[in-house]
């Protein structure tokens, strides 16, 4: 039916697009009909449903994806499936089809939100780049949801792109930082840069003559773009950015587990290189990065960094973790206690020097620690000189216990069978003969006796035999009457504690209570 179709509107004088968009069918499908007999359409038309698709093998896959995320996009399943399965080759058009078929047999529709969008002229090579910040809400391995903040960059011409995330809101110092490092990315820095009116950047429009915040203002200063503020409701103006932030969320972002900030960052920047920066722009139709192999040398260089992010090109902050470690490449690495700080930024910088980690508290500051370069995966690289010196601490506990026994020698001897034969609990130990000597000081020494002489070797039987010989002393008669030793001193007449109260005959009780 439908190759009749085309060639009874051929015969009426219908055009080939017109056919095209009458029937719902590409311009090249027409064509094919145009150009076959019935005959050999029909062998065609069967041909198709018994052959066998590329995306077959991993259908089970793509239908679990949209059955659990229903508004996942075609280029987003394009994605996942080429970081599932670095080896797979496919194309965008396949990926579409093949998606958009999955979607009309198995009943999963797609909510498409449609925007107005007008057309602005192409800006020439290294002339503007944007810049913007946003925020999504993903899962965590525990499935509790985290907040996420990133900034993002776009080269104009190009459409090449930068992200950079961070666990917390950015600051005017963290956006100047991630600036350098997408000029890095970049290869150089364009003559202006678009910007939305951010806190972090501006604090007031100010009619045009715009008022930076300090921080921003003097790096601006230094590094020499021109800025760019776009105006309150006028979103054309930064088109670009804000389909890159929409473009990172939806692609990047949406329904991926997170696990820490590193390895987001890392997965972040492999999803630029594999689809961000490599997929062909649908409005350009060209690959970003080919095209910023161009825009590249029409770049400022900017090889003189910053007074205060020198050393910025070889240089990667990384964040403290609560137990002193910072993580790179899938590793963990060791700093000094008390790096870490509950209420501090916990930001360092790493260098990587040949098979040497370098890592520093600013860029130019004093050495933290240095590291051999771990190439496996989930190792702790750890120096000695990081671990707590926990023997100082046992050791000064231990002369401390011994000074206040009379016989030091039998005491020491004492803590020493202690340490062998309880090694992770030494503390304790410690602890039970501290509180023993605090509590039956009059019995001590006498107990330590007892427990050298028998080889009791614990501090819980040092407790037990101090206890029990002050327990035999209290019960032991005494020929002073003890109960005034307890009387307090406010009490000067002794006969107040010596009177008895009066008692009354049964039977006034039984009259009380209606006896007799």
């Amino acid at each position: 039916m439908l190759y009749l179709q085309v060639h009874q509107l051929k015969e009426q004088g219908f055009k080939v697009a017109a056919i095209a968009r009458k029937l719902d069918l590409s311009r090249n499908t027409v064509y094919k009909y145009l150009d076959m007999t019935f005959e050999e359409a029909s062998d065609w038309v069967n041909s198709l449903g018994n052959r066998s698709k590329k995306l077959n093998p991993y259908r089970d896959r793509i239908l679990s994806w949209l059955h659990e995320h229903p508004d996942l996009s075609s280029s987003q399943v394009e994605d996942w499936l080429k970081e599932k399965y670095p080896s797979i080759k496919i194309g965008g058009s396949t990926v579409r089809s093949y998606v958009s078929e999955l979607r009309e047999i198995y009943h999963i529709p797609k909510i498409v939100h449609i925007r107005d969008h007008e057309a602005v002229d192409e800006l020439p090579m290294g002339q503007q780049a944007q810049v913007d910040w946003g925020e999504v809400t993903v899962k965590n391995m525990e499935k509790k949801d985290v907040r996420l903040y990133f900034i993002t960059f776009v080269l104009s011409h190009s459409r090449f792109k930068y992200v950079e995330w961070q666990s917390r809101p950015f600051t005017t110092r963290d956006a100047i930082r991630c600036h350098e490092n997408a000029f890095v990315f970049f290869g150089g820095m364009p003559e202006e840069l678009v910007y939305d009116q951010d806190h972090l950047i501006t604090v007031s429009e100010n009619a045009g003559d715009i008022i930076l915040t300090s921080e921003f203002q003097s790096y601006k200063q230094e590094r020499g773009f021109r800025l760019y503020l776009c105006r309150k409701a006028d979103p054309q103006s930064k088109g670009k950015i804000e389909n890159v932030v929409k473009f990172v969320k939806r692609n990047f972002a949406k329904h991926r587990v997170f696990s820490n900030i590193d390895a987001w960052n890392e997965r972040s920047l492999a999803w630029l290189s594999r689809t961000g920066n490599y997929n062909v722009h649908h409005t350009t139709k060209k690959r970003p990065v080919e095209v910023h192999a161009l825009e590249k040398q029409h770049l400022k260089p900017v090889s003189p960094l910053l007074s205060f992010e020198s050393n910025r090109g070889s240089s990667i902050t990384r964040t403290v973790h609560k137990d002193n470690v910072i993580k790179y490449k899938s590793n963990r690495y060791s700093l000094p206690l008390g790096t870490y700080r509950p209420r501090g930024e916990n930001q360092v910088f790493i260098e990587i020097h040949e098979e040497e980690l370098i890592v520093r508290a600013t860029p130019q500051g004093e050495v933290l620690a240095r590291h051999r370069l771990c190439h496996g995966k989930g190792e702790l690289i750890k120096s000695r000189q990081h671990s707590r010196d926990r023997s100082k601490g046992i050791h000064a506990y231990k002369e401390t216990i011994i000074r206040q026994f009379h016989d030091q020698e039998k005491a020491m001897l004492f803590i020493h069978e202690i340490s062998v034969r309880y090694p992770r609990y030494v503390r304790d130990h410690l602890q039970i003969v501290q509180y023993a000597i605090t509590h039956f000081q009059p019995d001590i020494e006498e107990a330590l006796d007892v427990c050298v002489k028998d080889h009791l070797w614990s501090a819980n039987d040092l407790r037990d035999v101090a206890q029990h010989l002050s327990r035999l002393k209290d019960t032991k008669p005494s020929s002073e009457p003890r109960f005034d030793q307890a009387i307090p001193s406010n009490f000067r007449n002794l006969s107040a504690l010596q009177a008895t109260s009066p008692t009354r005959e049964m039977d006034k009780y039984l009259k009380i209570l209606g006896g007799i």
